[in-house]
C-alpha cells in the first residue's frame, strides 16, 4: 500500500463526491504522504520512511531513533 505512513499508520479514507445536483460518486482521501530520509545513528546509516505530514513532525518531537523503535514494534520494517 502506497498512501500508508509506516509511523502513525494513516492510511486512504474513502466517501462520496457529492455534485451540485446530489449525485454521488466514489472518492478517497489520501494522506499527505512524504519519503523522508534520516541519518539513524545507532546503525550508522540513512533509512528512507514513507511517513504523512503528521508523522514527519512527530518524528521531529520524539526523534528518529524513537520513531524507528516505534515502527518495529509495530511489526514494519525499516
Amino acid at each position: 500500500m502506497s498512501a500508508h505512513c509506516q509511523l502513525t499508520g494513516a492510511q486512504p479514507g474513502f466517501g462520496n463526491r457529492v455534485s451540485h445536483s446530489h449525485r454521488r460518486s466514489s472518492r478517497r482521501f489520501d494522506p499527505n504522504i512524504q519519503r523522508k530520509r534520516y541519518w539513524l545513528a545507532s546503525e550508522g546509516r540513512h533509512v528512507r520512511l514513507t511517513l504523512s505530514a503528521r508523522g514527519v513532525k512527530t518524528v521531529d518531537v520524539i526523534g528518529i531513533e524513537a520513531a524507528v523503535a516505534r515502527i518495529r514494534a509495530r511489526g514494519g520494517k525499516v
